[in-house]
C-alpha cells in the first residue's frame, strides 16, 4: 500500500504538466447522494480542467446497471483509460475484462471491487475504510468508558465503505463487553433516509432514552438523524452522541453548534492522484501499486467552528 504523499514524491509517477492535452478518459461516479460525493465529482472535473483532460462523466444514480453501462460506451469510445467509484463491490469482473482485452486501464477509486484477477484494474485509490471505523470507535469508547448503546446507520448495503467501516467499528466493540450494537440498519448514505430510520430507532428505543450514541457510516445520514433527535425532544451531541465518517461542511457546523461529537475525514480529492497514475502509466506502461492510500484524520468538536469557516470559504 503507498500513501498519497509517498506517491507524490515516487519517480516513477509524471507531474501534472505531463498529462498530454485530448487525452479522454471516461469516469463512472456513484451518483450524488451526498455533499462529500459532490465535492468528489467536482474536484476530478476541476482537476480534469486543469491538466486539459477530456473528461466523460457519468452518473450512475446509485444503481450498478448504470454503471456498467456507462463503462461499455466508455470502451465504445475508445477512451484513454476508465475510472470507476463502484457503487458495490461485486459483479465486475466482465466489464473489467472488456476494457482489459481492449487495452483500457482501469482505475478503482473510494470504494472496491471484488474480482479474483486483480490485473484487471490498474489501482485503487482510497481510504482505509476499516481505519476510519476503529478511529471512530476508538474515540466513542474513551469517551462513554467503554459503555454505550449504540444505534447503527449503515450505508448501502454491498458498498466497501459500508462493508470496511462496519468492520473496523466492530473490531473495537469486540474489545468493550459492556457496549453493543443495538440496532442496525441501512439508511442508504442519505440524509432522508438517515432521518426515517433514526426514527424508527427512537421509537422503539423508549423514545430515544435507551440509546447511548449514534454511529452513521457517514455524515448525510447522521445529519438526518440528528433532525430526528431533536425533533423527538433530545439533545444531539448530548443525549444520544453521534459519530460519523466524511468530514462535510454541514457536519462540521453541527459540532460547532454541540449536536454532532465526531467524524473522521474522506478525502474528496482523488482525482489528482488518479490522473497521475493514468498519465505514468500511458507514458511508460508503468504500473501504480495496487493500493493507494488516502485517510483522513478525526475531528471533534473544539476545532470544528474553524474548519467549517475554512472550509466554506474555499
Amino acid at each position: 500500500m503507498l500513501t498519497l504523499r509517498n506517491l507524490f514524491g515516487a519517480a516513477c509517477l509524471l507531474s501534472v504538466s505531463t498529462v498530454a492535452t485530448a487525452t479522454t478518459i471516461g469516469f463512472s461516479q456513484v451518483g450524488s447522494e451526498s455533499g462529500w460525493r459532490t465535492s468528489f465529482s467536482e474536484s476530478v472535473r476541476q482537476e480534469a480542467r486543469n491538466r486539459d483532460i477530456d473528461l466523460k462523466f457519468a452518473d450512475a444514480q446509485q444503481k450498478q446497471e448504470n454503471q456498467i453501462r456507462a463503462v461499455r460506451g466508455f470502451i465504445a469510445q475508445r477512451v484513454d483509460a476508465i475510472i470507476i467509484a463502484p457503487v458495490v463491490e461485486t459483479g465486475w469482473t466482465p466489464v473489467l475484462r472488456e476494457a482489459k482485452r481492449a487495452s483500457i486501464p482501469v482505475v478503482i477509486v473510494d470504494r472496491n471491487v471484488q474480482v479474483t484477477d486483480d490485473s484487471l484494474y490498474l489501482t485503487r485509490i482510497a481510504s482505509n475504510f476499516v481505519e476510519e471505523g476503529r478511529i471512530v470507535a476508538r474515540w466513542l469508547m474513551a469517551e462513554t468508558a467503554g459503555n454505550c448503546a449504540i444505534v447503527e446507520l449503515q450505508g448501502t448495503v454491498g458498498a466497501t465503505a459500508a462493508i470496511e467501516r462496519a468492520r473496523g467499528f466492530n473490531e473495537v466493540l469486540a474489545e468493550h463487553p459492556q457496549s453493543k450494537i443495538i440496532r442496525s440498519q441501512t439508511a442508504e448514505f442519505t440524509r432522508s433516509k438517515g432521518k426515517e430510520v433514526m426514527e424508527t430507532f427512537i421509537r422503539a428505543e423508549q423514545g430515544g432514552r435507551n440509546i447511548c450514541a449514534l454511529w452513521a457510516h457517514n455524515d448525510e445520514m447522521a445529519l438526518g438523524a440528528i433532525q430526528a433527535i431533536k425533533e423527538a425532544g433530545l439533545k444531539p451531541g448530548q443525549d444520544i452522541l453521534v459519530v460519523a465518517v466524511d468530514g462535510v461542511p454541514d457536519y462540521f457546523k453541527a459540532m460547532a453548534d454541540g449536536e454532532a461529537n465526531a467524524t473522521v475525514e474522506l478525502n474528496p480529492h482523488l482525482g489528482g492522484p488518479a490522473f497521475d497514475a493514468i498519465a505514468a502509466y500511458l507514458a511508460g506502461n508503468t504500473a501504480p501499486p495496487k493500493r493507494i492510500d488516502t485517510t483522513g484524520e478525526l475531528f471533534l468538536q473544539d476545532t470544528a467552528a474553524a474548519e467549517y469557516a475554512r472550509r466554506t470559504a474555499q
